[in-house]
């Protein structure tokens, strides 16, 4: 009796699989030629990733800027920073270099104030000046500090003054901006 129930529980799994061309034994429940369908992934226009593109207006070229939540504001690499007056009011010209394009463009700023940064090894005071500037689709007039950051890998940083309010950050994801 033993025997019998266990040759018919054979035959059931039996017919209930199909053999492939390959002789394996495939479920005949499960289709053998479905492809997976691809997922394409929306992602909100407001959230953006570590690094993004920055363009410092007029220039025509972007610049690769760290994304930094921690910084309250924006920060540029410049090159040939000099101090000078004009009206009675402190001004500074720099010359802003794309590393990419070798785009160069010499700019002249009042500068909005100084102020203090604290890095691990220093403390500097640095020039804070408005910059016009294309983030995403947005055209924005925005303070920057004005630093020599040659040392780091990217020549933009962009902080809270941009970022609250606009945007959420996604660390997981790169150059969600055009």
């Amino acid at each position: 009796m033993k025997f019998f129930v266990a040759l018919s529980l054979l035959m059931i799994s039996v017919s209930a699989c199909s053999m492939s061309e390959k002789g394996k034994i495939v479920p005949a429940i499960v289709p053998q030629s479905q492809k997976t369908p691809q997922v394409k992934v929306v992602r909100p226009n407001n959230i953006i990733g570590a690094v993004e593109p920055i363009y410092m207006l007029p220039m025509k070229s972007a610049f690769l800027a760290r994304v930094d939540t921690g910084a309250t504001t924006s920060s540029i690499d410049v090159q040939n920073l000099k101090y000078f007056e004009r009206d009675g009011e402190p001004w500074v010209a720099f010359k802003i270099v794309n590393a990419n394009s070798d785009e160069e463009y010499e700019f002249e700023k009042p500068i909005v104030k100084k102020v203090k940064i604290k890095r691990v090894e220093q403390k500097e005071k640095r020039p804070k000046v408005l910059m016009d500037v294309k983030f995403g689709s947005q055209k924005m007039k925005v303070e920057f500090t004005l630093a020599e950051r040659e040392k780091f890998e990217y020549q933009a940083l962009i902080g809270r003054n941009i970022l609250t309010g606009r945007y959420i950050v996604d660390t997981a994801i790169e150059n969600t901006l055009k």
